[in-house]
């Protein structure tokens, strides 16, 4: 059997032109049709450009699940946010609470990784 991970890095080097090459060189090899999944790999690819246009400044910290060490999140969440104990415990056991609201790249992502080394899974929005 082929080593799978130096299969998906070889993959990855290739160029467009290489890849829909490959591509018509799979579909009559094995008599199938990529039309479906290249035309939502089309679609997306606009969308993935305007989204590299728009270059977010301004980012939400959200809390996805506390994880197994709450209380070390909820200290984690009162330095980041100055909140007393009820309110950080509060947020803290709200999935879906934004720690942080409508901060630069840098602060979301040293609060994001502050929050995940608490064990925290969190998500910028």
């Amino acid at each position: 059997m082929a080593d799978l991970e130096k299969l998906v890095e070889e993959l990855g080097q290739l160029t467009v032109l290489e890849a829909a090459e490959l591509v018509k060189a799979l579909e009559e090899k094995w008599g199938v049709s990529a039309a479906a999944p290249v035309a939502a790999v089309a679609a997306a690819a606009p969308a993935a450009a305007a989204e590299a246009e728009e270059e977010k400044t301004e980012f939400d910290v959200v809390l996805k699940d506390v994880g197994p060490k709450k209380i070390n999140v909820i200290k984690v969440i009162r330095q980041l946010t100055n909140l007393g104990l009820v309110e950080a415990k509060g947020m803290a056991e709200t999935p879906g609470s934004k720690v942080l609201s409508a901060v630069g790249k840098d602060a979301a992502e040293d609060a994001k990784a502050k929050l995940e080394e608490a064990g925290a899974v969190i998500e910028l929005a």
